[in-house]
Protein backbone atom coordinates (compact mmCIF):
# COMPACT_ATOMS: atom_id res chain seq x y z
CA UNK A 1 0.00 0.00 0.00
CA UNK A 2 1.05 3.17 -0.61
CA UNK A 3 1.71 5.86 1.69
CA UNK A 4 0.98 8.47 0.14
CA UNK A 5 -2.83 7.10 0.64
CA UNK A 6 -3.92 5.86 -2.72
CA UNK A 7 -4.19 2.36 -2.22
CA UNK A 8 -2.07 0.83 -5.35
CA UNK A 9 -3.56 -2.68 -5.46
CA UNK A 10 -6.50 -3.09 -7.62
CA UNK A 11 -9.09 -4.78 -5.45
CA UNK A 12 -11.67 -6.99 -6.95
CA UNK A 13 -14.41 -7.76 -4.56
CA UNK A 14 -17.35 -9.85 -4.14
CA UNK A 15 -20.27 -9.03 -1.24
CA UNK A 16 -22.88 -11.91 -0.70
CA UNK A 17 -25.50 -11.12 1.59
CA UNK A 18 -29.57 -11.36 1.97
CA UNK A 19 -31.81 -8.49 1.21
CA UNK A 20 -31.58 -5.91 4.39
CA UNK A 21 -27.92 -7.66 5.03
CA UNK A 22 -26.36 -4.09 4.55
CA UNK A 23 -24.51 -4.96 0.51
CA UNK A 24 -25.51 -1.46 -0.88
CA UNK A 25 -24.10 0.26 2.43
CA UNK A 26 -21.38 -1.38 2.45
CA UNK A 27 -20.60 -1.66 -1.04
CA UNK A 28 -20.76 2.20 -1.85
CA UNK A 29 -18.16 3.02 1.37
CA UNK A 30 -15.92 0.67 -0.04
CA UNK A 31 -16.05 1.79 -3.31
CA UNK A 32 -15.67 5.21 -1.99
CA UNK A 33 -12.55 4.36 0.08
CA UNK A 34 -10.62 2.40 -1.97
CA UNK A 35 -11.73 4.58 -5.30
CA UNK A 36 -13.47 0.79 -6.82
CA UNK A 37 -16.50 0.45 -9.01
CA UNK A 38 -19.53 -0.50 -7.43
CA UNK A 39 -21.31 -2.69 -9.67
CA UNK A 40 -24.49 -4.08 -9.06
CA UNK A 41 -26.73 -5.81 -11.63
CA UNK A 42 -29.26 -3.80 -11.73
CA UNK A 43 -27.01 -0.47 -12.66
CA UNK A 44 -25.15 -2.56 -15.49
CA UNK A 45 -28.03 -3.97 -17.23
CA UNK A 46 -29.82 -0.46 -16.93
CA UNK A 47 -26.17 1.62 -18.38
CA UNK A 48 -26.27 -1.25 -21.14
CA UNK A 49 -29.74 -1.81 -22.10
CA UNK A 50 -29.04 -1.83 -25.49
CA UNK A 51 -26.13 -3.94 -25.20
CA UNK A 52 -26.72 -6.66 -28.29
CA UNK A 53 -25.77 -9.80 -26.82
CA UNK A 54 -26.75 -13.86 -28.57
CA UNK A 55 -30.33 -13.74 -26.31
CA UNK A 56 -31.17 -9.87 -27.15
CA UNK A 57 -31.17 -6.69 -25.21
CA UNK A 58 -31.29 -6.01 -21.69
CA UNK A 59 -34.40 -3.65 -22.73
CA UNK A 60 -36.49 -6.69 -23.83
CA UNK A 61 -36.45 -8.31 -21.21
CA UNK A 62 -36.86 -5.33 -18.56
CA UNK A 63 -39.99 -4.13 -20.30
CA UNK A 64 -41.40 -7.46 -20.43
CA UNK A 65 -41.07 -7.26 -17.14
CA UNK A 66 -39.02 -10.93 -16.87
CA UNK A 67 -36.12 -11.62 -15.30
CA UNK A 68 -33.04 -10.85 -17.25
CA UNK A 69 -32.11 -14.55 -18.57
CA UNK A 70 -28.12 -15.55 -17.12
CA UNK A 71 -26.65 -15.68 -20.25
CA UNK A 72 -27.47 -11.89 -21.17
CA UNK A 73 -26.40 -10.63 -16.94
CA UNK A 74 -23.08 -12.43 -17.42
CA UNK A 75 -22.23 -10.49 -20.76
CA UNK A 76 -22.95 -7.39 -19.42
CA UNK A 77 -21.22 -7.71 -15.65
CA UNK A 78 -18.41 -9.09 -17.65
CA UNK A 79 -18.38 -5.73 -19.60
CA UNK A 80 -18.67 -3.73 -16.45
CA UNK A 81 -15.92 -5.86 -15.08
CA UNK A 82 -13.86 -5.40 -18.07
CA UNK A 83 -14.38 -1.44 -17.75
CA UNK A 84 -13.10 -1.36 -14.18
CA UNK A 85 -9.50 -1.54 -12.40
CA UNK A 86 -10.98 -2.45 -9.48
CA UNK A 87 -14.77 -3.58 -8.38
CA UNK A 88 -17.02 -3.93 -5.60
CA UNK A 89 -19.67 -6.71 -7.33
CA UNK A 90 -23.19 -6.48 -5.39
CA UNK A 91 -26.50 -8.56 -6.06
CA UNK A 92 -23.87 -10.63 -8.21
CA UNK A 93 -23.58 -13.97 -9.28
CA UNK A 94 -27.37 -14.41 -7.54
CA UNK A 95 -27.07 -18.55 -8.69
CA UNK A 96 -24.64 -21.14 -8.71
CA UNK A 97 -24.55 -20.84 -12.63
CA UNK A 98 -23.55 -16.74 -12.51
CA UNK A 99 -21.17 -17.96 -10.17
CA UNK A 100 -19.02 -20.37 -12.01
CA UNK A 101 -19.08 -18.22 -15.02
CA UNK A 102 -17.55 -15.08 -12.98
CA UNK A 103 -14.81 -17.46 -11.98
CA UNK A 104 -13.67 -17.85 -15.31
CA UNK A 105 -13.51 -14.68 -16.20
CA UNK A 106 -11.82 -12.66 -13.18
CA UNK A 107 -9.99 -13.60 -10.36
CA UNK A 108 -11.41 -12.26 -6.97
CA UNK A 109 -9.65 -10.97 -3.93
CA UNK A 110 -12.26 -10.67 -1.47
CA UNK A 111 -15.20 -12.80 -1.17
CA UNK A 112 -17.35 -11.62 2.03
CA UNK A 113 -20.58 -13.04 3.09
CA UNK A 114 -22.56 -10.48 5.56
CA UNK A 115 -24.26 -12.84 7.75
CA UNK A 116 -27.14 -11.56 9.45
CA UNK A 117 -29.88 -13.74 10.71
CA UNK A 118 -33.17 -14.56 9.65
CA UNK A 119 -35.29 -12.69 12.20
CA UNK A 120 -32.60 -9.23 11.70
CA UNK A 121 -33.23 -9.49 8.21
CA UNK A 122 -37.36 -9.54 8.77
CA UNK A 123 -36.64 -6.66 11.18
CA UNK A 124 -34.90 -4.78 9.38
CA UNK A 125 -36.42 -4.86 6.03
CA UNK A 126 -40.03 -4.42 7.68
CA UNK A 127 -39.46 -1.63 9.36
CA UNK A 128 -38.40 0.49 6.74
CA UNK A 129 -40.45 3.65 5.94
CA UNK A 130 -40.86 5.76 2.88
CA UNK A 131 -41.40 9.45 2.63
CA UNK A 132 -44.64 9.91 -0.30
CA UNK A 133 -43.59 13.50 -0.44
CA UNK A 134 -39.77 13.67 -0.83
CA UNK A 135 -38.94 9.37 -1.40
CA UNK A 136 -36.38 9.65 1.36
CA UNK A 137 -36.14 6.08 3.18
CA UNK A 138 -36.49 5.93 6.58
CA UNK A 139 -36.59 3.48 9.50
CA UNK A 140 -38.63 2.93 12.47
CA UNK A 141 -35.72 2.04 14.82
CA UNK A 142 -32.86 2.77 13.41
CA UNK A 143 -33.05 6.58 11.61
CA UNK A 144 -36.21 8.34 11.92
CA UNK A 145 -36.87 12.09 11.03
CA UNK A 146 -36.92 14.86 13.65
CA UNK A 147 -39.95 16.78 12.07
CA UNK A 148 -42.61 15.60 13.40
CA UNK A 149 -45.24 16.31 9.97
CA UNK A 150 -42.68 13.77 8.30
CA UNK A 151 -42.89 10.95 10.79
CA UNK A 152 -46.77 10.86 10.54
CA UNK A 153 -46.56 10.60 6.33
CA UNK A 154 -44.02 8.15 6.37
CA UNK A 155 -46.08 4.84 4.45
CA UNK A 156 -44.22 1.21 4.54
CA UNK A 157 -44.23 0.10 1.20
CA UNK A 158 -46.16 -2.50 0.06
CA UNK A 159 -42.86 -4.90 -0.31
CA UNK A 160 -41.87 -4.03 2.95
CA UNK A 161 -44.90 -6.25 4.82
CA UNK A 162 -43.62 -9.07 6.28
CA UNK A 163 -45.47 -11.68 4.32
CA UNK A 164 -43.21 -10.40 0.92
CA UNK A 165 -40.28 -9.82 3.25
CA UNK A 166 -40.61 -13.44 4.33
CA UNK A 167 -40.75 -14.61 0.59
CA UNK A 168 -38.01 -12.60 -0.65
CA UNK A 169 -35.47 -14.52 1.59
CA UNK A 170 -36.56 -17.38 0.79
CA UNK A 171 -36.19 -17.10 -2.67
CA UNK A 172 -33.00 -15.34 -2.08
CA UNK A 173 -31.67 -18.35 0.07
CA UNK A 174 -32.97 -20.81 -2.36
CA UNK A 175 -30.83 -19.27 -5.22
CA UNK A 176 -28.06 -18.15 -3.10
CA UNK A 177 -26.88 -20.77 -0.97
CA UNK A 178 -25.70 -22.79 -3.40
CA UNK A 179 -23.10 -19.31 -4.18
CA UNK A 180 -22.29 -19.62 -0.65
CA UNK A 181 -20.96 -22.90 -0.62
CA UNK A 182 -19.59 -23.16 -4.00
CA UNK A 183 -17.26 -20.03 -2.34
CA UNK A 184 -17.19 -22.04 1.19
CA UNK A 185 -16.06 -25.10 -0.81
CA UNK A 186 -13.20 -23.37 -2.86
CA UNK A 187 -12.38 -21.82 0.48
CA UNK A 188 -12.22 -18.07 -0.18
CA UNK A 189 -15.14 -17.23 1.68
CA UNK A 190 -14.76 -15.44 4.66
CA UNK A 191 -17.76 -14.60 7.28
CA UNK A 192 -18.63 -11.31 8.36
CA UNK A 193 -20.87 -10.26 11.06
CA UNK A 194 -23.43 -8.49 9.11
CA UNK A 195 -25.33 -7.60 12.75
CA UNK A 196 -22.53 -5.45 13.87
CA UNK A 197 -22.55 -1.56 13.60
CA UNK A 198 -22.27 -0.27 10.06
CA UNK A 199 -18.64 1.08 11.50
CA UNK A 200 -17.78 -1.71 12.71
CA UNK A 201 -18.97 -4.26 9.31
CA UNK A 202 -16.72 -1.65 7.47
CA UNK A 203 -13.91 -1.48 9.36
CA UNK A 204 -13.67 -5.59 9.34
CA UNK A 205 -14.36 -5.21 5.24
CA UNK A 206 -11.50 -3.06 5.11
CA UNK A 207 -9.18 -5.08 7.09
CA UNK A 208 -10.07 -7.90 4.52
CA UNK A 209 -8.93 -5.44 1.64
CA UNK A 210 -5.30 -4.49 3.36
Amino acid sequence: MGSNGTHEMSHRVLLLGAPGAGKGTQSKRLAAEYDLEHITTGDALRANKDMETEHGTPREYMEAGELVPDPVVNEIVEAAISEADGFVLDGYPRNLSQAEYLSEITELDVVAYLDVSDEELVRRLTGRRVDPETGDIYHVEFDMPDDEAVRERLEQRDDDTEDVVTERLRVYEENTEPVIEFYRDQGELVEVDGEASPDKVFERLSELLE
